[in-house]
């Protein structure tokens, strides 16, 4: 049987002595295609160790531009929260300025409330009176109330607890709870079980008593000057647009609606349309409570 291989010779330089070795062919061409096999390995473990390292390089650059964008859009915020307080500085002022010297003042931006201090009554027009009408119909409300139209609104200023309870979450920049992104907060949330009597913060007209939204079901009370406070997440309304509510009545109910993780109370304290921190009305209102009036029109 004919066999083919390969005969290797070695010589030896001093003895002269020849050894030869007969190596199969086979064998040959394993050892050659297992290094061929070797440097195709080598190559693959090579090249992915070069990607691996082009993808944490870029993971690294990726990551320095998100911190860089995160440090940006907090000095925005910040800067955000800063403009929204000095215009509802401005605001105020234009208001006193108004009132001061009659001057009718058109509505700075969309959603300010407009101060309309002139001394000359309009005449309404018929949809105005017909949605008035409307309002006083289905309010449950005595013909004094009624007749009394704000003259009994005196602590006007937020200077009460809505809800007893512990505070949340603080107003301003925060860990957004369903995101994970830091985002502003426009209130505060105040912890409290499903159902606890939420009260007024202060004298004022109810000008918003529904679903919005996020805020799920809310009440915004006005208390002139360009003030509000919001109360949301509740789990009951017990007043109506229109209505007249006084400092310490229960306006609702606290819960968990629109855009809550548990049962609390959002509030938020706003002038001239834009929030402001409440944290000052609710330190106020633990060190003194202003007595309401016992004056009561209904």
């Amino acid at each position: 049987m004919n066999q083919s291989y390969f005969i290797v010779v070695l010589a030896h330089s001093l003895h002269g002595r020849l050894r030869r070795f007969h190596i199969d062919q086979k064998v040959v061409f394993a050892v050659l295609a297992l290094a061929l096999l070797g440097c195709f390995t080598l190559f693959g473990m090579v090249s992915s160790y070069v990607r691996m390292a082009w993808k944490v390089s870029n993971y690294n650059s990726l990551r320095q531009e998100a911190e860089l964008l995160r440090a940006r859009y907090q000095r925005l915020l910040s800067q955000t929260q800063e403009a929204n307080e000095e215009l509802a500085r401005l605001s105020v002022f234009a208001a006193e300025v108004s009132m001061a010297y009659g001057i009718h003042r058109q509505p700075a931006y969309p959603g300010e409330p407009e101060l309309a201090v002139t001394s000359v009554k309009l005449t309404p027009t018929l949809a105005e009176t017909l949605e008035t009408y409307n309002k006083l119909r289905t309010a449950s409300l005595t013909a004094s109330t009624r007749l009394s139209a704000r003259r009994w609104l005196v602590n006007t200023t937020p200077s009460l607890w809505p809800v007893t309870g512990r505070l949340l979450s603080n107003f301003g920049t925060r860990e957004d709870p369903f995101h994970g992104h830091m985002a502003f907060h426009t209130g505060v949330d105040i912890s409290a079980p499903v159902g606890t009597p939420v009260k007024a913060a202060a004298d004022g007209i109810v000008i918003e008593a529904d679903w919005m939204g996020n805020y799920g079901k809310l009440i915004v009370l006005d208390h002139g000057k360009g003030l509000q406070t919001w109360y949301a997440h509740l789990s009951r309304i017990d007043v109506i647009p229109g209505q007249e509510v006084r400092l310490g009545q229960i306006i609702g109910a606290t819960g968990a609606t629109g855009r809550a993780t548990s049962p609390h109370l959002h509030y938020e304290v706003r002038r001239g349309g834009v929030a402001v921190n409440p944290y000052g009305y609710l330190a106020r209102s633990a060190l003194t409570t202003p007595d309401p009036a016992k004056d009561f029109p209904f």
